[in-house]
């Protein structure tokens, strides 16, 4: 199962590094802020329920 670990943190590290550019644009706006900053907030309120599913794979294993 360590490569479904690896898979489940690669996901926002990715989103949060390397799809920033891709998605680098002002609208739509949610919630009032630029596309690229909501972008970036989702990831980063995203990411403990990434490592909470990898703490859940661990003990399942």
């Amino acid at each position: 199962m360590v490569s479904l670990r690896i898979l489940l943190a690669a996901i926002p590290i990715t989103a949060l590094s390397l799809a920033v550019p891709l998605v680098n644009r002002v609208e739509p706006r949610i919630l009032g802020l630029p596309f690229v900053l909501a972008w970036i907030v989702a990831w980063v309120l995203l990411t403990p329920a990434f490592v909470w599913s990898i703490g859940r794979v661990e003990r399942r294993w």
